[in-house]
């Protein structure tokens, strides 16, 4: 392990809204039951949720073991659940559909196609997708998250990213 070595500074980020790919979303299925409010998957955002939790508390744990060092967990489920479900305010057009893709709406995602092969058409790069390929965030998606995830809001301990960048303290909340 890299605190071993000198190192006393870690972020950890957990994953993302996985029911809310397009990828994922575009898996074939008998009804819509499946879909939250917003048009994801319950039970890949769940799984997503559950991953987290387990995350954070092993950073917890890590964190009391390791006094000296700042070990953050930030929760990027939320900053993306969030870029999806309230999408019109951050200026997403389309949260849910591949920007590159085949299929056309609601998803613009084929499973036995991949994004940049020859049939496939590219983004206009001011597309305000949140997806480009059905699994990877476009790059208008990643600057709105990326803002909000180094502010420090979705971290446990709620530290900005750039205080472990440029400090020597070491933020603990035990």
């Amino acid at each position: 392990m890299v605190y071993w070595h000198g190192g006393l500074k870690c972020w950890v980020h957990g994953t993302g809204a996985l029911g809310c790919l397009p990828q994922k979303l575009s898996i074939p299925r008998d009804d819509d039951s499946a879909l939250a409010g917003n048009g994801c998957l319950k039970t890949y955002n769940a799984a997503a949720r559950e991953f987290n939790a387990q995350l954070g508390a092993a950073c917890r744990r890590l964190r009391q073991r390791m006094a000296d060092a700042a070990v953050v967990f930030t929760d990027v489920y939320a900053a993306k659940y969030d870029l999806v479900a309230n999408h019109t305010l951050h200026g997403i057009e389309r949260p849910l559909m591949a920007c590159c893709g085949n299929g056309g709406p609601p998803y613009n995602y084929n499973h036995f196609k991949m994004c940049m092969s020859a049939e496939m058409e590219l983004c206009d790069m001011g597309a305000r997708f949140a997806s480009w390929d059905g699994v990877h965030y476009t790059e208008a998606a990643n600057a709105i998250v990326a803002a909000r995830v180094l502010t420090g809001e979705y971290s446990t301990p709620p530290v900005r990213f750039a205080s472990l960048v440029n400090s020597t303290a070491v933020p603990n909340d035990g």
